[in-house]
């Protein structure tokens, strides 16, 4: 049985920390670099001289060893319990971005670091956040000390593991704010103790929000302590996606703080940087001056691909490296859906899974620690192509689709070749694409231009097509895909590289397996085109995830809401929306010609035709004129002054208004009712979804559950209704038939009629 600490030995304890933070600032404070410099740039320290205290024999005067230049760690002014966590962790010498960026993040500076993926870039955050706390002995008590803030979940998880395994030996409580998973309740409960903070943006912006007593703008002022904030993928967090949720994280912080932004391709925009309140930032690119962009151990390569034999290359290449880790990108989730579920089916002989940001949080976290420790293929989105170090080296990159800018080409291919690790990649591009090479050697990207074997190409278009009479609920996916791939094109910004009118849409849809090409309304008044595609104003219900990162164009497309914060598209699904109107039910008939809407016939209006007079009779029906019922009866005088008209017409026009006013209310409740209807279809429909995917992942199980195909309700259209939307069913109707009584339905139908006298 362990005893407990003697009181005497505490107080010692306590003593001698004191004692070493003393050390530390005086180290800190005598010897920091001057601010402009780089300490890469610095002669190296000798590994011979002393480190730290040193005492001159002769005079008898105290001083301290320089750190700027240090290139290990137990060189640098660090605690003795952060010391320890990293020799724990197998971390003795330093990387070129942590050599640049320590001694300036240590002695309190503004840091923007910036270095080549997979260069160490958590560590020169890590560090200087346990440091900072230690230094200025921050206790539970004192509440939030320090905010690291990452785009995406998985990233925030492993910056999180890096924290706690650095800093095992120190004392204070950290936590992991994430979306997509539950318990939203117990963390506000603990997050005021918290004092250190690894979070995505929104689930931060909610705490802020929600949480009481969560305040971060009062942190210890009067004990002039500063508060961390670190930005970890800082150009990600910076740009349009996260725009307005930042502002907000940022005018609740305290103006005196540390900021810190790391990436591998920092924003040096002024903007950005005056959003953030920088002051004199020390501004570090390690790699600026270096012969690549990219790291010197990955070999990169290029392949012509046209755009209806990319899925026969990437088979094809799957095929013949069964023995490699892969992953593959691709610009959307349907198209990772429908990919993983067309290769999973045809067995390549190597396990496959696929990670997009529609997963719910316990999902995407279990692929993603399950492709860290097998040999697999890994489909996947955007939302994987920043900041993740998978344990086991990633052989290959493959980017089956272009990447939006050099930017994302450089995000994705960092994951592989990391540390002192080699990999390879290679990029897909079709010939009308080809303006990207140019762009990628501007860059200092070293990409080789190679041509495929032809020999070895496996065709698998022909399989697709039998797949798909076999599962029918694969070809709704590869249309799906299809569409979603040829938005993403159009959306980018880049119409140099991406031009949707050269694209062979026939081929393409062929190669998918489609037996014909799904007329989308696409690129409406585009030549070359044979699609239309029209930007609809209805708005869907919310769908999870962009933190993601990426935000990168979504899914089914028909219906996009951007929100502000985060950047999602936000997407209705054909089947489940019942009051969009005629165009969209006609453009979703054209995609699912099994369901048709009649056009209304317009009614012509001859603007010559005679004019008719109201007729109003009596009791006994004698014709009187229109003002009879307002005449006064005892005089007999039927004549009415304009006054009186007046009056009267104003009485009606009154009595319409109001009328009018009910009735667009009650339209507005009952579209609204509408709505919740949908959203709910369209959660139920995502959660059976997910369910189902549960259960595939790799391609050797779950074949069974390919040929259950959906039950839907059936949907009626009737063409002569005044607003052209969807009837209800036919088991809603029937329902509210039964609800009626034979002397409710009497009473209702003598109204109407009294209705129609009066």
């Amino acid at each position: 049985m362990r005893r407990p600490k003697s009181r005497t030995f505490r107080k010692q304890q306590k003593n001698n920390e004191i004692e070493e933070i003393e050390t530390l600032n005086k180290w800190i404070e005598s010897q920091k670099p001057e601010s402009g410099t780089n300490p890469l740039s610095l002669d190296p320290l000798k590994p011979k001289s002393p480190i730290g205290r040193i005492v001159d024999p002769l005079t008898g005067v105290a001083s301290f060893s320089r750190y700027a230049g240090a290139r290990k760690f137990y060189e640098l002014p660090l605690s003795k319990r952060t010391k320890n966590g990293l020799e724990e962790s197998g971390f003795k010498e330093m990387t070129d971005i942590q050599v640049a960026s320590l001694p300036h993040a240590l002695c309190g500076r503004d840091v923007l670091g910036a270095a080549k993926t997979g260069s160490g870039k958590t560590l020169a955050f890590v560090i200087p956040v346990l440091e900072k706390l230690h230094r200025e002995r921050w206790g539970p008590e004192d509440g939030v000390g320090s905010i690291i803030i990452s785009p995406t979940r998985e990233l925030a998880c492993q910056l999180f593991d890096v924290l706690r395994v650095v800093g095992k030996h120190h004392t204070f409580s950290a936590g992991l704010l994430i979306g997509g998973r539950k318990g939203v309740d117990t963390e506000k409960e603990k997050v005021n103790e918290l004092n250190i903070l690894v979070c995505t943006p929104g689930r931060l912006l909610q705490h802020m929000d929600e949480t009481p007593n969560f305040d971060c703008s009062q942190l210890q002022s009067f004990l002039a302590r500063e508060q961390v904030l670190v930005l970890d993928e800082a150009d990600r967090i910076l740009d349009i996606g996260f725009k307005k949720t930042l502002n907000a994280i940022v005018s609740q912080l305290p103006k005196r703080r540390q900021t810190m932004l790391f990436s591998a391709t920092q924003t040096k925009s002024v903007q950005d940087l005056a959003r953030l309140s920088l002051k004199d930032p020390e501004y570090l690119s390690v790699h600026e001056e270096a012969s690549t962009a990219t790291p010197n151990r990955l070999q990169q390569k290029a392949m012509i691909v046209p755009l209806d034999q990319k899925l026969d290359m990437l088979w094809s290449f799957i095929r013949t490296h069964l023995r490699s880790k892969i992953l593959v990108f691709l610009s959307s989730c349907k198209e990772v859906k429908f990919v993983f579920e067309a290769f999973k089916k045809l067995r390549p002989g190597i396990p496959l899974k696929c990670l997009h940001g529609r997963m719910n949080q316990e999902k995407r976290m279990g692929i993603y620690s399950q492709f860290c420790e097998s040999q697999s293929v890994l489909f996947s989105t955007d939302v994987a192509s920043r900041g993740l170090d998978f344990n086991k080296a990633v052989d290959w990159v493959v980017q089956m689709d272009c990447p939006e800018d050099v930017a994302s080409y450089i995000h994705r291919v960092g994951r592989t070749a990391r540390y002192l690790s080699g990999g390879s990649s290679v990029l897909f591009l079709m010939p009308s694409e080809t303006k990207m090479l140019e762009k990628l050697e501007a860059a200092k990207i070293p990409i080789e231009l190679i041509k495929a074997n032809k020999k070895r190409i496996q065709p698998v278009s022909g399989l697709l097509s039998a797949l798909l009479v076999k599962y029918p609920d694969m070809q709704h996916l590869a249309q799906r895909a299809f569409i979603t791939y040829l938005r993403s094109i159009h959306i980018m910004k880049d119409k140099e590289v991406f031009d949707v009118t050269k694209l062979p849409i026939d081929e393409y849809s062929a190669s998918l397996g489609l037996p014909m090409t799904p007329k989308v309304r696409f690129l409406k008044g585009k030549k070359g085109s044979k699609m239309v595609l029209e930007k609809s104003s209805l708005l869907g219900s919310e769908i999870s995830d962009k933190e993601n990162e990426s935000a990168i164009a979504k899914e089914d497309l028909l219906v996009e809401d951007v929100k502000d914060n985060e950047a999602e598209k936000v997407i209705l699904l054909k089947d489940d929306i019942q009051d969009a109107g005629q165009g969209i039910a006609s453009e979703m008939g054209d995609v699912m010609p099994a369901t048709r809407v009649l056009k209304k016939k317009k009614l012509k209006i001859n603007v010559n035709r005679p004019v008719g007079n109201r007729m109003v009779f009596d009791e006994e029906g004698n014709m009187q004129t229109p003002f009879a019922m307002l005449a006064d009866k005892k005089s007999g005088n039927i004549l009415l002054d304009q006054e009186q008209k007046d009056e009267y017409y104003k009485k009606m026009r009154e009595e319409l208004k109001q009328v009018d006013k009910e009735d667009k209310l009650l339209q507005r409740q009952r579209l609204r009712e509408k709505r919740i209807k949908q959203k709910m279809k369209l959660k139920k429909r995502e959660d059976d979804d997910d369910e189902e995917d549960e259960d595939d992942i790799s391609g050797s199980e779950g074949e069974s559950d390919g040929n259950r195909k959906r039950k839907r309700s059936k949907v009626y259209f009737h063409s002569d209704s005044d607003d052209g939307e969807r009837e209800e069913t036919k088991a809603d109707a029937g329902l509210n038939k039964e609800s009626f009584s034979l002397a409710e339905q009497e009473e209702l139908a003598l109204k109407l009629l009294n209705s129609m006298h009066s």
